[in-house]
């Protein structure tokens, strides 16, 4: 049986650990901010400077010289700000994933130190249905595991994924940059 104390320092654990993940959501908030930002200023200031060497071209082969030049920057900007756009979420989950772990393992020590407690002040002839208990925690156990390795995996594969991505974008603006 949970005591008052155990039941209060519970709560608390749980509203600390709320108001961190809150904190770390905040933060998130704030670097996509900041990025945004960030990247606007500079898109800002290229198109400026972009429109002066646009009024100072002379002919149609200039036009076309800069047109290409400005092709293989944006793409390299646009593949950057995109990695570090998610290299935020994935910190950001990475947070989330590591808290959420070790509560998940509090919780399960917790909950066995009751099912152990209760074995041992079960009455006589409840072994089987004790052990059925346990049984049951530790294959619960186990798809969790098995449930957070798939994860894991997915995020390792997404993340290979974005990488393959952004590199071949990336690399097939350089041949068109090149051709104009």
């Amino acid at each position: 049986m949970l005591t008052m104390e155990q039941v209060v320092a519970s709560h608390k654990a749980n509203m600390e650990t709320l108001f961190g993940l809150t904190n770390k959501a905040f933060e998130g908030v704030e670097k996509i901010v900041e990025l945004n930002l960030t990247a606007s200023k500079a898109a800002l200031a290229e198109v400026g400077d972009h429109a002066q060497a646009v009024l100072s071209v002379k002919d149609a082969q200039e036009l076309l010289a800069l047109q290409s030049g400005l092709l293989q920057p944006l793409a390299e900007k646009t593949a950057a700000y995109s990695r570090h756009l998610y290299d935020i979420a994935s910190s950001s989950t990475a947070e989330f994933t590591k808290t959420f772990e070790g509560q998940a393992a509090d919780a399960q020590k917790k909950f066995m130190g009751i099912v152990d407690n209760a074995a041992k002040n079960a009455p006589a002839g409840s072994e089987t249905a004790v052990a059925v208990m346990k049984s049951a925690v530790a294959a619960a156990n186990n798809t969790l595991e098995s449930v957070q390795k798939a994860v894991k995996q997915a995020t390792e594969i997404a993340e290979t994924n974005f990488n393959a991505v952004s590199a071949t974008a990336a690399n097939a603006v350089k041949p068109a940059a090149k051709k104009r």
